[in-house]
């Protein structure tokens, strides 16, 4: 293992365990309490929980001022090259997948980050849909791979894989 790989493992190790411990003190790991922020039609009786649109917001934030940071680097400090980033399209594939996302969400009170986090909190309880969530994702994966759609996924056809 080159110095380079080991660097870019130590980092995404320490990316995850930071956004796992975020997740888990801004309670975006509890169904509850995501379920409560979603119930918008809550909001004119008093009870809308909007605390989670606070997290969203300071996470927002702080990517905005990290990619400010990282701008002007010639290169990221780990990895060969910064990715390139897409187009931005509003098209058919990403209204229905949002659609797709947020009935899911809304179902569960899970995204998939916290429901990966999750599994360190209440294994029992989010295994199952940790598991069906992957199966979704790599069966939509191969769904796509093979209708000629490859480029829409990270890395060419990763879901073939």
């Amino acid at each position: 293992m080159t110095r380079n790989s080991t660097l870019s493992l130590v980092t995404a190790g320490a990316a995850g365990l930071i956004f796992g411990i975020g997740l888990a003190i801004a309670q975006m790991t509890d169904p509850q309490k995501v379920k409560a922020f979603l119930d918008v039609a809550t909001i004119a009786d008093g009870t809308w929980d909007p605390s989670l649109a606070f997290v969203m917001g300071v996470g927002l934030l702080v990517t905005i001022a990290m990619y400010r940071l990282a701008r002007p680097l010639p290169k990221p400090w780990v990895g060969a090259a910064f990715a390139p980033a897409p187009k931005p399209k509003v098209d058919s594939p990403l209204v229905i997948g949002s659609a797709v996302f947020g009935i899911g969400w809304g179902l569960a009170g899970l995204c998939p980050g916290p429901a990966i986090a999750d599994l360190g909190l209440a294994p029992g309880e989010v295994a199952l849909f940790v598991v069906a969530m992957l199966a979704g994702s790599w069966g939509a994966g191969l769904t796509l791979a093979n209708r000629g759609r490859s480029s829409t996924l990270p890395h060419g056809n990763a879901a073939t894989t």
